[in-house]
């Protein structure tokens, strides 16, 4: 196994493997398409698990994890192409939600006096 990366690590880890193709990181467009593909896989994955429809015997045997993972790499790949850090994109997001949605559910009763 490996140690947990930072999402930083994980960033220069995904450009140092795609940096030794000639071919580089895809177009935008592309990389969107293989988003979107990778989302119907998790989805896929997903409505096996929890709802109605079960694999049929020829499916591979995939994991939520597994398809996680995969979101995961090609998203990286998608802010790596843009130069755009994704450690700063969550912590502006969730400076965001923080403010803007801090009354919007109902708090539980015993962690109320630690957000405050």
């Amino acid at each position: 196994m490996y140690n947990k990366e930072s999402m930083q690590d994980m960033q220069k880890r995904v450009d140092q493997y795609i940096s030794q193709f000639e071919e580089g990181y895809f177009s935008p467009l592309s990389m969107l398409a293989r988003f979107t593909e990778e989302i119907g896989e998790l989805a896929r994955e997903v409505n096996h698990h929890y709802g109605e429809k079960p694999k049929k015997n020829s499916e591979d045997d995939n994991t939520i994890e597994a398809e996680l993972g995969d979101l995961l790499f090609v998203m990286i790949c998608f802010a790596n192409s843009q130069n755009i850090s994704l450690s700063d994109a969550f912590a502006e997001t969730m400076n965001k939600i923080e403010t803007r949605d801090k009354d919007r559910w109902t708090r539980i009763a015993n962690q109320e006096d630690n957000n405050e």
